[in-house]
């Protein structure tokens, strides 16, 4: 169970995971060692899955963002592992949803260009049978795209 000091402690990691242990610790008014016991207890519950950097996609070169949903005629676990193995190997795919409702999937997906696109879109058809209607939508503007949890108070 998450007690205040554990969710201000994610609260703080969420908007800058580079701070020092020492930071943390005097935010939270802990020493240290109790501080870094606490991190490590919410690493071990997987309350903390990963530290990374957030990159620039458009600074990157990887200016469409894709959401492509998914209508499939198969349902079988074995087809479904399958399709979970190839789209875990396609790196332009950064969410994949298996969702409720009129379509089955949905994959969030980032790429150069149409012409990059074009290509994943290919790999995608031509890899997965059974699939009846893959459609796409390209965003024109990020209007909120965060990482950031809302954790409680």
């Amino acid at each position: 169970m998450l007690d205040k000091i554990d969710r201000k402690l994610l609260r703080m990691l969420q908007q800058d995971c580079t701070q020092s242990l020492q930071v943390l610790a005097e935010s939270v008014n802990l020493t240290s060692t109790p501080c870094w016991k606490r991190l490590k207890r919410l690493e071990d519950e997987g309350y903390i899955r990963g530290r990374v950097a957030l990159l620039d996609n458009e600074k990157l070169g990887l200016g469409l963002t894709a959401f492509v949903l998914i209508k499939t005629q198969q349902h079988s676990s074995e087809w479904y592992h399958t399709f979970v193995e190839l789209t875990a190997q396609m790196p332009e795919v950064l969410a994949f949803y298996r969702m409720a409702g009129e379509y089955d999937y949905l994959m969030q997906v980032v790429v150069a260009d149409m012409k990059s696109y074009d290509n994943f879109y290919k790999r995608l058809v031509n890899g997965v049978p059974g699939l009846i209607d893959v459609t796409s939508s390209f965003a024109m503007e990020i209007i909120k795209n965060t990482t950031v949890l809302p954790v409680p108070e």
